[in-house]
């Protein structure tokens, strides 16, 4: 048994708004065992809805659409529907005695217009929305090879979605002879192509469990998928290609799941009582704000400072140039750790001004520093891409070069 999933709204072919219905409803469907085959975006055209629902319902058993159930005139999943059926829309009258109750609750008078809302095709099912006007349809497509096709329209805010999904969709899909489990590996001090060198035939298609490879300003993430007929033998799976994944990666891997280097440092931070200041030049306070996001930061972040320039920053803190650029970087972090009362100082330079579409011209380079009780350790950081990627990129090397000194030391 396999899904599509359908996002529907002009707004998101235009680019204008992102689908992130689509992510969300593969993972929840991949949990009770049904894998998506399939991800389909269309505009609000009558036409194109009617082919895509016609599409989706011959080529899997599945098909869960979101979106075009409000009450204006684009919103059209109803009327395709029964198109695709060959039948009528008909009202549901305990439906719209629902939505006028609504209205009512929050004191307001409802629009006529809402009132196509209570309207389903002929021999579909009403799929009750407790926190909106848009009830969803359950209906079943019948196939010309046969059987039918599974159908569920929910509303496209993602807070009804995802309500109705799980109290009212999910119980109503077949239970799935297999299992399927997820699980990430984050990565930090390769590229991808390195990291496909390094994890060798773990990412060879047709595995399982299947290992893919993503990156995100400069994060590896190592995506494992396992099947199987129960969730510990998925975990199982699991659980050896993490293993295998740690041995081959070594001090490169830094986290599961959703765990960030600023989280990993703040927990090796707390594990040994020691305490973090930040100097930031070219990053503009983004190691700070990256800190400050995690709750209980507190108990091992002391603060930042944010300059424009090592002058400036020098200034700031009150200390005196040096011999060369790296004695006045060691200097004004002495400064900062004193003034901020922390055992740990990590830095990022100021970025020059380059223009990254002259390939001819030698990429710059710029300074991430760590300073602290027997450490101190200047790295040059050189640039590749646009200034948000190479912010991010330099504001993880200043958090791993302290997580690597905690590993080694």
């Amino acid at each position: 048994m396999h899904a599509e999933i359908i996002s529907v709204g002009t707004e998101l072919t235009t680019g204008a708004s992102l689908d992130t219905n689509s992510q969300w409803l593969s993972l929840e469907l991949a949990a009770v065992g049904i894998p998506v085959s399939y991800h389909t975006t269309v505009a609000d055209d009558l036409a194109a809805l009617v082919g895509v629902i016609r599409t989706a319902s011959d080529r899997v058993e599945v098909v869960i659409l979101t979106g075009g159930l409000g009450p204006t005139l684009d919103d059209l999943t109803r009327q395709a529907l029964a198109e695709v059926l060959g039948v009528e829309l008909v009202r549901h009258q305990p439906s719209l005695d629902f939505i006028r109750a609504l209205f009512a609750r929050f004191k307001r008078e409802m629009p006529e217009s809402n009132v196509i809302q209570a309207h389903f095709p002929v021999g579909t099912e009403p799929i009750p929305n407790l926190r909106g006007t848009a009830p969803g349809i359950w209906a079943k497509i019948p196939r010309p090879a046969g059987g039918t096709c599974l159908f569920a329209a929910m509303p496209g805010v993602p807070s009804e979605m995802k309500r109705m999904f799980a109290q009212e969709v999910v119980g109503r899909l077949p239970a799935a002879n297999r299992v399927i489990r997820r699980a990430r590996v984050n990565c930090f001090g390769v590229g991808e192509s390195q990291a496909e060198e390094l994890l060798g035939d773990l990412t060879a298609r047709g595995r399982d469990p299947e290992i893919g490879i993503t990156v995100h300003q400069a994060t590896i993430t190592l995506r494992i998928v396992a099947h199987g007929e129960t969730a510990e033998a998925c975990d199982a799976k699991i659980a050896a290609a993490k293993s295998v994944i740690r041995e081959r990666m070594g001090e490169l891997a830094f986290g599961e799941e959703d765990e960030q280097l600023e989280h990993v440092v703040l927990a090796l931070l707390q594990r040994r009582g020691k305490t973090l200041g930040t100097a930031e030049i070219g990053t503009g306070g983004l190691l700070a704000r990256h800190i400050t996001e995690i709750p209980g930061h507190e108990e091992a972040y002391r603060g930042g400072l944010v300059a424009t320039s090592l002058e400036g920053l020098s200034k700031a803190v009150g200390s005196t140039p040096g011999s060369d650029k790296q004695a006045t970087i060691t200097g004004a972090l002495e400064s900062c750790r004193e003034r901020l009362g922390a055992d740990f100082v990590i830095f990022v330079g100021a970025f020059p001004r380059y223009n990254p579409d002259k390939v001819a011209e030698a990429a710059p380079t710029s300074e991430v520093a760590l300073l602290g009780p027997n450490v101190s350790r200047i790295v040059d950081y050189t640039f590749l891409g646009d200034v948000t990627l190479n912010r991010s990129r330099a504001a993880k090397i200043a958090l791993n070069l302290l997580r690597l000194h905690f590993l080694r030391s």
